[in-house]
C-alpha cells in the first residue's frame, strides 16, 4: 500500500477506547499504508480518575512492544504543554515550556512509548509565562541530541509562530516547521471561541492558509477535521460556533457531492483537506473500523476539479 497523507489520532486510545480496539485500529491504519500517529502526554486526563494523562502514550508503547518492527514503519508525534500538574489543574496549572519542563516531559514520553526518539514534537500551547527564547532553545537542544526529529506548534497565534521561527534561526537551532490547528470543511463564526474555551488561537484560518502558501516549508495539520462525527450522525449537531448560514450551504453541497460519488461525507471532507492548496493533513480519530475505513477511503479519493469547485463555492 502507498502512504496516506493522513495522521491517526490516538487521543482516546487506552482510556475511552479499550486496548483491544485500539490495537486493531492501529493495525488497520498501518496495514493500509498509514505512517503518522499523533498523541500527547496529556491524553486523556479527562477520561480517567487520576486526572493525569499518559494513557495514550502507554498504550502505544505496549503496541510497539507487541508488534516487532512496526516502530520502523511509522512516524510518531507527541506533544508537551497541557498535562495538569495536579488533578483538576487544567487549564491554569499545567506543565511549563521552560527548559526543565520540556526535558522532564520528553523523558516521560520516551519512557511511556518505549522509544529512543520522537519524530515530531509539538508545543501543545504557547506558554507566555516562559521567555520564548528559552522555549525555542530547549526544543532545539533535543533535536540536536537526536531525541527529537522535527518541531511543531499547536494552538499558537501566527505572530508568535513567526517570532519562534525567527528566534530559532537567530539561535542556530532547529526551526519549527509544522502547525497543528482546528480545521474542517465547515468554518466557525469569526471571534467565537472553540468549545473548550482554552485555545483562543486554535482555529486554522484563511490567514493561516495564506501564511503556509507564502512559505511552503510549513506543514499544516488539522485536528477535529470530522467534527467528532457531526457530518455523519444526526444525534451530534454541529457545535454552536458553526451555527450560521454558511454552514448550512456547505453541508448541503457536501451531502450532494457525497451522494454523487457514492462515498460518505467524512470521506469527502478528508479528500477536500488533502487535495487543497496548501495541503492540510487531517488527524482523524476513530473508535470503530468502519470510521477509520471511511477516512482511509477519503485519503485515496481524488476530487475532480469541478467537484472541488462545487464544494468551494458555498460560504
Amino acid at each position: 500500500m502507498t502512504g496516506l497523507n493522513l495522521a491517526l489520532g490516538a487521543m482516546e486510545f487506552g482510556s475511552r477506547i479499550d486496548e483491544k480496539t485500539s490495537f486493531a485500529l492501529l493495525d488497520q491504519y498501518v496495514d493500509a499504508g498509514g505512517e503518522w500517529i499523533d498523541t500527547a502526554d496529556c491524553y486523556a486526563f479527562w477520561h480517567v480518575p487520576s486526572g493525569h494523562g499518559g494513557q495514550s502514550e502507554e498504550l502505544l508503547g505496549r503496541w510497539f512492544a507487541r508488534r516487532p518492527g512496526v516502530r520502523e514503519r511509522v512516524k510518531l508525534a507527541t506533544k508537551v504543554g497541557w498535562e495538569p500538574l495536579h488533578p483538576g489543574g487544567y487549564p491554569t496549572s499545567v506543565e511549563s515550556l521552560d527548559q526543565a519542563g520540556i526535558a522532564s516531559a520528553l523523558s516521560t514520553s520516551l519512557r511511556r512509548l518505549g522509544v529512543d526518539h520522537i519524530d515530531l514534537y509539538w508545543a501543545h500551547r504557547d506558554d507566555r509565562s516562559t521567555p520564548l527564547e528559552e522555549t525555542v532553545a530547549a526544543f532545539g537542544q533535543h533535536v540536536a541530541s537526536g531525541t527529537v526529529g522535527r518541531l511543531g506548534l499547536s494552538n499558537w497565534s501566527l505572530w508568535r509562530t513567526e517570532r519562534a521561527r525567527a528566534l530559532a534561526v537567530e539561535l542556530g537551532v532547529e526551526v519549527p516547521s509544522f502547525l497543528q490547528l482546528k480545521y474542517s470543511y465547515v468554518h466557525p463564526r469569526p471571534f467565537v471561541a472553540d468549545q473548550s474555551g482554552q485555545h483562543r488561537f486554535g482555529w486554522l484560518t484563511d490567514e493561516t492558509l495564506d501564511f503556509a502558501t507564502a512559505d511552503p516549508s510549513w506543514n499544516l495539520w488539522a485536528y477535529t477535521p470530522l467534527m467528532a462525527g457531526s457530518y455523519e450522525r444526526d444525534d451530534r449537531p454541529m457545535p454552536p460556533e458553526y451555527d450560521h448560514p454558511g454552514t448550512t450551504a456547505r453541508l448541503e453541497a457536501l451531502a450532494k457531492v457525497a451522494a454523487e460519488l457514492g462515498v460518505s461525507r467524512s470521506s469527502v471532507v478528508v479528500a477536500w483537506l488533502i487535495g487543497g492548496s496548501p495541503v492540510v493533513r487531517p488527524i482523524v480519530g476513530a473508535s470503530k473500523p468502519e470510521q477509520l475505513a471511511a477516512s482511509i477511503e477519503g485519503a485515496r479519493l481524488e476530487l475532480p476539479v469541478d467537484v472541488r469547485a462545487e464544494l468551494d463555492t458555498p460560504w
